[in-house]
């Protein structure tokens, strides 16, 4: 028979069996992570499966990362902590972090592991190869009740990243890039293998994360566990790095993508740095440079900073990146999910239009179906901070 394919290989360790693509599998979940989002239901599923007590509650975490906890989400965050203290299970609070980050920097995703989340952005674990997906709220109520999911084992499409990336031009634009090649549903319940050009670990997260963008059940990079030679694919993409330019996705699609060149001019009103896909360290430091380099926003400009992970917001307030954003009149937000899925943190205003390092911007993502959002790097968002307009940001490559 041919080789398999790292999830293959992945799923075949979790369910004990040989397992191929098209296979339908029963696997041991090595962690599953709930959100405060999606906990309210599971805990109604859990209860009606009849649901006593946790199989694996080591084997579980929650996140309470979309809702500050203040008007009517403070009686679901209550629950949510009754339940997780007598079950013994972990409880990130609201201002921990994106529950996404806070796995990785926890540790609980490693190469090997099955990580999921309910949660569509739990690919993003696929970074440290993983295999990470989202799934429902009854998903997660099984395996509470059993420690176990069903999963049908997906097709691989292998994505040959090659060269490197030329200054001003960064992992989002290549995540863009390939939505627009692949379109929003592409890769439906396909795994995104990525191979070739090594990449950083930032890097690898914004692909592994934006793969569900594509419709992919996983996205995931060789670290530990590779592919065999002999692998199946169902496609084969290249895509090279050294030829990309900065990328834009333009309202109301992730997959509506365009040279930056084309969309420069348009008049931005809010600017929003942050999220799983865009709410690291390195990425802070990407537009700060711009910034700096820019000599600041451009009057008007509203410009939201919210961390991935209270670790990252500390590590920018001890290297002096807070205080820098805050003397160029940045709002700093509570480390969350913030305003992405517009369930708290500022919310455009009508008609307003916005650039934000998220993975997504359908109409109504932010909470105001009025509001136009283009999805761009942390640098090009810097860029256009900077014009008061979206522009290229190779013109201030420090």
């Amino acid at each position: 028979m041919p080789g398999k394919t790292i999830s293959e290989k992945i799923l075949s360790a979790k369910s004990a069996r040989d397992a191929r693509a098209g296979d339908v599998v029963i696997c041991r979940v090595d962690c599953a992570m709930g959100t405060d989002g999606s906990i309210p239901m599971a805990l109604d599923y859990f209860a009606a499966m009849g649901g006593r007590r946790v199989f694996a509650p080591g084997r579980i975490v929650f996140a309470l990362d979309h809702y500050d906890g203040s008007g009517p989400t403070a009686a679901l965050h209550t629950r949510i902590r009754e339940f997780a203290t007598a079950q013994g299970i972990r409880v990130w609070d609201v201002g921990e972090g994106i529950g996404h980050q806070l796995i990785l920097e926890h540790g609980l995703a490693a190469p090997g592991t099955l990580v999921l989340g309910a949660d569509s952005h739990a690919v993003t674990y696929g970074a440290v190869n993983a295999f990470a997906a989202g799934i429902g709220s009854s998903d997660l109520a099984a395996i509470l009740v059993s420690g176990e999911i069903w999963l049908r084992v997906p097709e691989t499409i292998r994505v040959t990243l090659t060269g490197a990336f030329l200054p001003g031009v960064y992992a989002k634009d290549a995540a863009l890039a390939l939505a627009a090649e692949l379109g929003a549903g592409g890769a439906n319940y396909q795994s995104l293998e990525f191979t070739g050009t090594p990449l950083p670990l930032d890097d690898r997260i914004v692909l592994a994360n934006m793969s569900v963008e594509m419709g992919a059940k996983n996205g995931i990079f060789p670290v530990e566990q590779i592919s065999d030679p002999d692998a199946r694919y169902a496609r084969e993409i290249h895509l090279p790095l050294d030829r990309l330019t900065p990328q834009v996705a333009l309202p109301h699609r992730v997959d509506h993508v365009a040279p930056i060149a084309q969309a420069a001019g348009t008049p931005v009103q809010m600017v929003y740095l942050g999220t799983c896909t865009g709410g690291r360290v390195s990425d802070y430091h990407e537009a700060l440079r711009v910034l700096q380099a820019g000599g600041g926003p451009a009057p008007g400009v509203q410009l939201v900073v919210t961390p991935a992970s209270r670790t990252i917001l500390d590590a920018l307030t001890a290297d002096g990146t807070i205080a820098a954003f805050q003397s160029m009149g940045a709002e700093i937000r509570t480390p969350g999910c913030g305003s992405c899925c517009g369930t708290c943190g500022p919310i455009p205003g009508d008609r307003i239009t916005v650039i934000s390092t998220a993975n997504r911007n359908f109409k109504g993502r932010m909470g105001n179906s009025s509001a136009e959002i283009f999805l761009a790097s942390p640098a090009s968002c810097a860029a256009a901070a900077v014009r008061g307009a979206i522009a290229d940001p190779r013109e201030w490559n420090p």
